[in-house]
């Protein structure tokens, strides 16, 4: 169980990764996407993929583990949201498994804290 749990928490941080640098390059994918659907400004995007980024970067290291998780999380609530406003029920549904992977994190993040006050 804890391989799978560190499986997860790799995943994680690749996803926010490369979900916060798609942003961040402001690829066409992402700009039209978030421009067409939400009406987002280019520096908005940025400013959500800096965000992601962030995230990814403070869930490598124990301490700020549970702050990346929570900052990652809101971060992929709110594309999901944005996905089915959109339309795309199928991948709103699978879109909701990154949000469920971050509460596994925070999850073992608060116990494993709690255990060593």
């Amino acid at each position: 169980m804890k391989i799978l749990r560190r499986v997860i928490l790799v995943l994680l941080i690749l996803l926010g990764i490369a979900s916060g640098i798609s942003k961040i390059m402001q690829t066409p994918q992402e700009m039209e996407f978030f421009q067409g659907v939400m009406g987002f400004s280019a520096n908005t995007i940025v400013l959500f993929g800096v965000a992601q980024l962030a995230g990814a970067a403070l869930l490598v290291f124990q301490k700020t583990r549970i702050v990346g998780a929570l900052i990652l999380a809101m971060t992929l609530l709110i594309s999901t949201i944005i996905i089915f406003m959109a339309g795309k029920i199928g991948f709103g549904f699978f879109s909701i498994l990154p949000i469920l992977m971050a509460g596994v994190v925070i999850n073992d993040s608060v116990k494993a804290s709690m255990t060593t006050v």
